[in-house]
């Protein structure tokens, strides 16, 4: 292989979700003084030359990105190992470490997990914090976050088959009323809306999503504002299409790094569940197969290990 084209190879290896060791073994490894330094002029988005002292030295930035990819395959290996209940609570208190901007993931925990599994991680995480989901949710949430968390992390739903229609009629409607007196009453301060999301069955829900859209003709997401209010209703009503647009984002090229690190933490977390309906989902919305899609993003070990999870489920 010509130099220049090891050079792109080299540059590729860097460049995505993961890196690819294998590319590094057998071209950098190689690579003599002169080869090393060649490189490090002809990539100046990675190094910086000091002319006063002529050297080139790596870009921080670069480095403390590398550090993430390094170290993706790593973390999605430790993640797949771990009980399922551990991994949620160590999931949960990661978000409430990074602020607002995670507390996406609590609701996906609290929402697209059964009764028992979110009863369990709320066990592991006694155990492994000492407190509660609940009251670190409580203490750690200000403002107008905290009631619909509070009341999500603590449900235990019903999970049998029996839905009253007529009551899920009645509670679509409440939910069209309290959307179009939000200028009046914030929908995160209204009471019987935190009671329909946070209590509900599953299925009720979904009756509930059906008959929204039959009194306003549109679905119930697409009319609310609230961003938390709009990840719980998907993630209660439609979780393929939910974990389907995080994944999209996770695997775009540019993206921060917390929003790269859900393309980890989705397919660990739905390998054995449903990711046969997630990928059928992905696409469906998308018009290229998942497994195509991490292809072509992803790098090395950590590309190898998610496409295998992927597989599992058929």
């Amino acid at each position: 292989m010509a130099f220049n084209q090891e050079l792109e190879a080299l540059t590729q290896a860097f460049s995505g979700h993961g890196v690819d060791e294998k590319s590094l073994i057998t071209v950098l490894g190689k690579w003599d003084p002169l080869e090393r330094e060649s490189y490090r002029k002809k990539t100046s988005h990675f190094f910086i030359e000091d002319h006063e002292r002529q050297f080139q030295r790596w870009n921080d930035h670069c480095v403390r990105l590398l550090k993430h990819e390094f170290v993706r395959f790593k973390n999605a290996v430790v993640l797949w190992s771990m009980h399922p209940w551990e991994r949620d609570a160590r999931l949960a208190k990661e978000a409430l470490k990074k602020g607002s901007t995670s507390y996406g993931v609590l609701i996906e925990i609290a929402c697209t997990r059964s009764s028992e599994e979110l009863l369990g991680a709320r066990k592991a995480y006694h155990s492994l914090f000492d407190h509660s989901i609940e009251e670190d949710v409580a203490s750690h949430i200000h403002g107008n976050d905290r009631k619909l968390l509070v009341a999500l992390v603590s449900a235990y739903r019903y999970e049998g088959t029996k839905v009253k229609d007529e009551t899920a009629k009645s509670e679509a409607k409440t939910l069209s009323n309290a959307i179009k007196n939000a200028q009046k009453k914030p929908i995160v301060e209204d009471d019987e809306v935190i009671r329909i999301l946070a209590t509900r069955s599953k299925l009720h829900l979904q009756a509930v999503y059906k008959h929204y859209k039959e009194i306003s003709g549109k679905n119930l997401e697409e009319d609310l504002n609230d961003l938390r209010f709009k990840e719980t209703v998907q993630c209660l009503c439609t979780p393929q299409v939910y974990f389907s647009k995080v994944l999209d984002a996770a695997l775009k090229i540019d993206v921060d790094k917390n929003i790269k690190k859900s393309l980890t933490r989705v397919i660990v977390t739905r390998a054995d569940i449903d990711m046969k309906e997630i990928k059928a989902e992905y696409n469906n919305l998308y018009g290229v197969s998942l497994p195509q899609k991490i292809e072509e993003t992803a790098k090395g070990n950590y590309k190898d290990f998610l496409l295998t999870l992927i597989a599992r489920g058929g």
